[in-house]
């Protein structure tokens, strides 16, 4: 799977909060900026699901209403709508072609969904796309290992660290978090 040069998303759960963090870089061609602060994360399904892309954006937000469709259709179950989305990704003529990754993510898993047919749960509650996603997921694995941060202050700093590093990421960095029942209703973790 080749990186999409285009942008970084990374999304990560601590203390039974999730985070997904993008740039707002929009990029055309190789060598041109056309936008600084585009807004590349959605909240879908009631609030309770986080989406970010990497990739085409046409081809993304057509990819953001056939997901929130299956979201829709299966109640909110995440790992249900992915692989619904994936069947219909790689089946339908239609949007088969189409170029993007994307992260979902609800207060319990995350998730990478590609049209190659891949739908991933990382080992660890971290994962990034994008060209400077490796970067944001070496800087968010080292900080969720030797710091007390918060989900949504990880996933900013492990953005800025890779906005330092990727020509195809910048600084202006779009942060938007879940937290989950337990902890909504107070019966969860204190950070």
């Amino acid at each position: 799977m080749e990186p999409f040069k285009a942008t970084t998303i990374i999304a990560v759960r601590r203390d039974g909060k999730t985070a997904m963090a993008g740039d707002g870089q929009v990029t055309f061609g190789e060598n041109t900026i056309i936008k600084h602060r585009a807004k590349k994360i959605r909240k879908l399904y009631n609030n309770s699901v986080l989406v970010g892309f990497a990739g085409a954006a046409a081809d993304a937000f057509t990819l953001f209403q056939r997901f929130e469709g299956k979201l829709e259709e299966f109640h909110g179950h995440l790992e249900r709508a992915a692989v619904e989305l994936v069947k219909e990704w790689r089946t339908d003529r239609a949007i088969r072609n189409l170029e993007a990754l994307i992260i979902a993510a609800d207060a319990e898993k995350i998730l990478l969904i590609s049209g190659s047919g891949d739908i991933i749960e990382p080992d660890q509650d971290v994962i990034a796309i994008g060209s400077g996603g490796g970067y944001a997921l070496a800087a968010a694995k080292a900080l969720l290992a030797y710091s007390g941060l918060p989900a949504a202050e990880i996933a900013r700093e492990a953005l800025g660290i890779a906005a330092g590093i990727c020509v195809y990421t910048n600084d202006q960095i779009y942060v938007v978090e879940l937290t989950s029942e337990k902890e909504a209703a107070g019966d969860g973790v204190d950070s």
